[in-house]
């Protein structure tokens, strides 16, 4: 997006499903996602923030769910998400050592906007996911400040940037520079269409292991390239899946579950130094937060019908790690460690994916 050429311009893609318009997160109706890029010399950080609709989200919650691929990571608010099973804030992910600031944030975001938060109603539940970008960025500076959170919060947007940008501008992904990717996937069933939407933060895997719509691009650029880049994976992946397909949490999480089939594709292994975790809510049913007279309808498809919505999350995860490698630029960062970019590289040396 954003004028950008996506992994889709160089004629690799993704599945059988069709992608939404933007072929995005935001392709699910009233998600927006805002960003704040910081960078400079070892600052090089930022702040991601996808709002899951245009409402008030805290007395008009969604339908949400947490799953962990693998435990490395340091994100806050997922014990109530999973217990309780709604979503009542915006998701900010940024660096691991800015949870706290990015938590502050969202807090006072909230209580803004809801008086009664804190007063005649209970707190708030900020959920905020994170990547270690210590490599590129001076983590110990914890450069993000609230007022970069809020920014992003207030200047969301149905298009945006991918790649070195917002909460990705420090990470690496595959040993070369990764980010943010997005990608969406429409499923019909029973004589409707759904769309499902994928945003990850990437900041994971080991070059040799990259594979790019089933061609071992990374064995080739290995060939190519210093053995220096290759490093222990030990980084982390956000995975964000937005629908607007009625599900219960049960079968939100089911989804969430096949997220790691596109991680996969990609060539991870899921190491043990890398944290792979995925947030994901439903637009499709609104639960209040105030208690209604009447007891709750929830929609929710058949259980026979979610197969296409597996099919979905994976061909969207895989296509958004691949955007956030494709999109992104070369950084150079703290103490003048680099990592090149894939477009720059299979450029220079003639690779077609």
């Amino acid at each position: 997006m954003k004028n950008q050429k996506r992994i889709r311009d160089y004629g690799v893609e993704i599945g059988t499903l069709k992608t939404g318009e933007l072929n995005a997160i935001t392709d699910v109706a009233g998600v927006t996602v805002g960003q704040v890029t910081l960078s400079g010399g070892n600052m090089q950080t930022g702040v991601t923030a996808i709002k899951p609709h245009q409402g008030d989200l805290f007395h008009e919650k969604l339908i949400a769910s947490s799953h962990v691929i693998n435990g490395f990571g340091k994100t806050m608010g997922t014990i109530q998400l999973a217990e309780l099973g709604v979503l009542e804030t915006p998701i900010v992910l940024t660096n691991t050592l800015n949870v706290g600031t990015a938590a502050n944030a969202v807090i006072e975001y909230m209580l803004e906007k809801n008086e009664d938060i804190g007063r005649t109603t209970g707190t708030v539940n900020p959920i905020v996911g994170e990547c270690n970008d210590m490599f590129l960025n001076d983590v110990r500076g914890r450069f993000v400040k609230e007022e970069h959170v809020r920014r992003a919060l207030d200047e969301t947007g149905e298009e945006f940037e991918e790649g070195a940008v917002g909460a990705g501008r420090g990470m690496l992904c595959y040993s070369l520079k990764g980010g943010i990717g997005s990608a969406s996937r429409m499923i019909e069933l029973t004589n409707a269409r759904y769309t499902i939407g994928v945003l990850v933060l990437s900041n994971f895997g080991m070059l040799s292991d990259l594979t790019v719509g089933g061609k071992p691009i990374g064995k080739k650029l290995k060939i190519q390239i210093l053995q220096s880049l290759e490093e222990q994976d030990k980084g982390s992946v956000m995975i964000v899946v937005a629908t607007d397909l009625p599900v219960s949490e049960r079968q939100l999480n089911r989804i969430l579950k096949r997220s790691v089939t596109g991680l996969s594709r990609t060539g991870s292994i899921i190491t043990n130094g890398s944290g792979e975790i995925v947030l994901g809510f439903s637009t499709a049913n609104k639960i209040p937060h105030n208690k209604p007279s009447q007891a709750l309808t929830i929609e929710t498809i058949h259980e026979e019908d979610i197969d296409e919505a597996f099919r979905a999350v994976g061909e969207a995860t895989e296509e958004a790690v691949l955007n956030s490698l494709i999109t992104a630029e070369a950084v150079v960062g703290r103490d003048g460690n680099s990592r090149p970019a894939l477009k720059e590289l299979i450029e220079k040396f003639n690779l077609t994916l």
